[in-house]
């Protein structure tokens, strides 16, 4: 295997260019110590060596440290000079890492993942939702299977086992690719093993639904109904009543104040759901009208309260330190499933999740001409294409424009519109 030997430096592996073959620049200081530079322009660390009981004519081993950028060239080398010390021991760490990935399952390296990654270094919410994909979808089927035979074809199979759920399937495939470029760093598989790439995505439809006038004046019927005589449940058809319902005059569902109120701020402020359920009172700044959140998906963020926000919390009592707590105060509420379900059903909104609600309040404000700077602060969203979504609805200035021009040309044209002939060429 050639290659020219210098002494490795960054650089020198800066420079190091991808030719349409793997090349090798080997250090001229430790032995076996050395840069593959792959056609793809990754360059990697690597080691090659022989057994103690091998001899200098025996088979030379292989040993990826790892690569650069991640590691460092004096990190590389240090990492390098250990190997080489178990290898003066008597141990082949090649053949080592090659039996371990042998016994390395999907379902092992998923909970290492889960544990050792996504805990750590994602948010909370986004834990709940990778271990949530991995164990209804990816775990029932792979879970037992080695990690280096799961193949392009058995998660192209599973993608396309979702195709009624285009946006789960789409982001379960996400996950599974995130779990292999975790495992690659781990050396759990070989460099570039992923068979979550090159499959191809199911197009996902916007899924922005907005709630018009009579829409909202029903869901707030529905909320005031809730909260005082109860919403009449509403039996689905296609499952068979149970004997055990209570009494038809009893199926009711009482929404308590906090959830009311958890809905109503989703409405009002267009906050996202974990930003409600999460809310403590201590972020809740009433004087000044700000709900002050030190964390969010998006980061640190101020949410302006209009007068019916502040007056929502105003009037609900503090129980502990959650706006919403759930089932004890020291808890915040898990979701709004279930009130959700009777306040959209009794109000006829079908489709409708709680996060339109978000969308409504964009909305109108991209309506009323505030301009989309203004409605993506009111969001919290860090980038500008993030709110361009509703750029369609920011309509009024075109209607004015197109107002003025039309206006214009008719009075150029004179009363010619008016009476239905076309107006003289000149």
């Amino acid at each position: 295997m050639g290659g020219v030997a210098v002494r490795l430096t960054k650089r020198i592996v800066d420079q190091a260019q991808a030719g349409p073959k793997p090349s090798f620049v080997w250090d001229s200081e430790l032995r076996g110590f050395g840069l593959r530079i792959e056609p793809t322009g990754t360059k990697s660390f690597m080691l090659r060596y022989r057994t103690r009981d091998a001899g200098p004519s025996g088979p030379k081993r292989f040993f990826t440290i790892g690569r650069f950028g991640p590691l460092t060239v004096d990190q590389a080398r240090e990492q390098a000079k250990a190997v080489l010390g178990a290898v003066s021991l008597g141990q082949d760490p090649a053949a080592d890492l090659t039996r371990d990935r042998a016994e390395q399952t999907f379902g092992s390296v998923a909970e290492l993942f889960l544990a050792e990654h996504v805990r750590l270094k994602r948010k909370a919410g986004t834990h709940a939702d990778y271990e949530s994909l991995l164990r209804l979808y990816a775990l029932p089927t792979l879970g037992k299977r080695k990690l280096t035979d799961v193949t392009r074809g058995d998660l192209s199979r599973l993608h396309a086992s979702l195709n009624d759920r285009p946006y789960r399937a789409n982001r379960l495939l996400a996950v599974i690719g995130s779990l292999y470029s975790f495992a690659e760093k781990r050396d759990l598989v070989p460099e570039h093993y992923n068979p979550a790439r090159r499959i191809e995505k199911f197009r996902e439809d916007q899924r922005e639904r907005y709630l018009s006038r009579d829409e909202l004046e029903r869901l707030g019927a529905a909320l005031q109904l809730g909260e005082t005589q109860g919403l009449p449940w509403q039996l689905d058809p296609k499952k068979p009543a149970s004997k055990h319902l209570p009494k038809a005059e009893n199926r009711i569902t009482i929404l308590s104040q906090p959830v009311a109120a958890a809905i109503r701020l989703l409405m009002f402020t267009g906050a996202r759901l974990r930003e409600i359920l999460e809310l403590r009172w201590e972020y809740v700044d009433l004087e000044r009208g700000l709900l002050l959140l030190p964390d969010s998906k998006t980061g640190r963020k101020t949410i302006v309260l209009n007068s019916t926000a502040r007056a929502i919390l105003a009037g609900l009592p503090q129980q502990g330190p959650f706006v919403v707590s759930g089932k004890s105060l020291d808890q915040p509420r898990a979701d709004l499933n279930k009130p959700w379900e009777a306040v959209r059903m009794h109000a006829g909104l079908s489709g409708v999740r709680l996060h339109d609600l978000r969308h409504t309040f964009a909305s109108i404000g991209a309506g009323a001409s505030l301009g989309l700077p203004i409605v993506g602060k009111l969001l919290g969203h860090n980038h500008p294409q993030t709110t361009a979504r509703y750029a369609h609805l920011d309509a009024d200035p075109l209607r004015q424009a197109a107002e003025l021009i039309g206006g214009k040309l008719a009075e150029a044209i004179g009363g010619a519109h008016r009476e239905g002939r076309a107006p003289a060429m000149e």
